[in-house]
């Protein structure tokens, strides 16, 4: 896995540098020199090299739903509980089999979208009736199956998963297959730690409570005290209703309750964050934390719109995630949360700083953001660090005689998944020409697989 890549044009670590040769080994950026006369011997020539992002939170088996709930039905009002109820019955006929096929596809999409890993916050453990499999990760095993097919890198974020509600009332139907208390847990934890270790040397296992209404205090601290240097991934303050529950039943609103309860730092990742009020949104962001936003998702389910403004006013950290899957773009993630800050302000460009351009800022955010949530040691084109990098497209319309900042400005606003040509995960040359190695055998086996489920009628 050794090689060089000729970039005519590359944002590093100390900006903008033309005519660089990387020279990657191991799956690091081994050295980075400056060729004015180009370099004829590299491995690779490409026009635009970027950083690669990561997707801090997904939610693999979602994706075979896309387009399944789109209906209201006798509902007056549909929501993101309607929508859970849906999301729970389709997940009650998922196999292993099922779950391989779907985490090997979105994995692949992820690749071509220009993220170079992914957090999967994977809580559905167990059969259709609760029961544990005989091999206690064998869900797990699908997901890091499918990644070394694809080559992405991968978080595990194995979700303890308690009680339906905050008064700890048991697990209803569809959410028993997410059930394990803390000592089941643990050694279901355990049985994922081997799967990581089975997998490449960026692979990474974190911890994940699943939020403050599915976890009782002592399972929240069991988890941030089982690997206190790991990735701590967890759903929080995502709707309405959840704040109003953890208010009733902890006399505080939940942001308010984990910066009081845990020791909230850099390893703490709390996705979706979008109901929080204006002293919680500039504590958080003072914590060192990374807020995971997912705004595609957050606009299909009707979560709100994320404080973006005055979280990045107070120096806080975001990545972006796809979450539900039903859109893999990166760049349309990006867009969505600067539209969506446009659209509550009624204003331009809010996501800009004085001197950085919306393109330039959310993709330096989310990529320096993204990589401390998942614990990778990448982020920034750098010597020493991971090459997860992406090239672009030289055809691309939109980038024809533009340079710099206005290369990612145009990104953002105007592009999609077709400005992406090659990606590297940890050295790993997995998409080439705007296409995975292996995206017709993935898709496929994806078309074969999910048949049954795509068949599904979940009204």
């Amino acid at each position: 896995m050794n090689f060089t890549i000729f970039a005519d044009t590359a944002l590093t670590e100390n900006g903008w540098q033309d005519h660089l040769t990387l020279t990657v080994i191991d799956g690091k950026i081994d050295a980075i020199e400056t060729r004015p006369d180009g370099d004829t011997a590299a491995d690779v020539h490409v026009p635009v090299l970027l950083p690669a992002p990561c997707n801090v939170h997904s939610h693999a088996f979602q994706r075979a739903m896309a387009g399944l709930t789109e209906f209201r039905g006798a509902h007056p009002e549909d929501s993101f509980w309607t929508w859970r109820q849906l999301m729970y019955r389709f997940l009650e006929a998922l196999t292993p089999e099922d779950v391989r096929a779907i985490s090997a596809l979105v994995q692949m999409e992820m690749l071509e979208a220009g993220y170079a890993a992914v957090g999967e916050f994977h809580y559905l453990h167990h059969q259709a009736d609760g029961t544990p499999y005989d091999d206690l990760a064998v869900m797990a095993a699908a997901i890091t199956d499918a990644a070394s097919e694809t080559g992405i890198g991968i978080t595990l974020l194995p979700v303890l998963y308690q009680y339906g509600g905050c008064d700890q009332r048991p697990l209803g139907a569809g959410q028993i297959r997410f059930g394990n208390d803390i000592d089941a847990y643990a050694r279901l934890h355990d049985a994922s730690a081997k799967l990581i270790a089975a997998q490449p040397k960026d692979a990474v296992i974190g911890v994940a409570p699943h939020s403050l209404r599915a976890v009782s205090h002592d399972g929240l601290m069991a988890a941030a005290e089982m690997m206190p240097d790991a990735p701590f991934h967890m759903h929080l303050a995502e709707q309405v209703a959840e704040v109003d529950e953890v208010k009733a039943h902890t006399g505080a609103r939940p942001t308010e309750y984990l910066l009081n309860q845990c020791d909230v730092n850099g390893r703490f990742c709390l996705i979706h964050s979008t109901q929080m009020i204006a002293s919680e949104t500039e504590a958080l962001a003072k914590s060192g934390a990374v807020v995971g936003l997912c705004p595609i998702t957050e606009s299909s389910l009707g979560d709100g719109i994320f404080d973006g403004a005055r979280y990045q006013a107070h120096g806080g950290k975001i990545g972006v995630g796809s979450d539900s899957n039903i859109r893999i773009a990166l760049a349309e993630e990006l867009r969505t949360l600067e539209y969506s800050q446009r659209l509550r302000d009624k204003r331009r460009n809010i996501m800009a700083t004085e001197t950085q351009s919306v393109g330039r800022q959310l993709w330096q955010m989310v990529t320096t953001g993204g990589h401390q949530a998942m614990g990778r040691q990448g982020g920034a084109i750098r010597v020493g660090g991971l090459a997860d990098v992406v090239a672009l497209n030289a055809n691309a319309l939109d980038l024809i005689g533009i340079a710099g900042d206005r290369i990612l400005d145009s990104l953002v606003v105007a592009g999609d998944n077709r400005m992406i040509s090659e990606v590297w995960s940890a050295g790993r040359h997995m998409v080439t020409g705007g296409r995975h190695i292996h995206h017709d055998a993935i898709c496929a086996r994806y078309a074969k697989q999910v048949q049954h489920l795509r068949q599904m009628k979940l009204s």
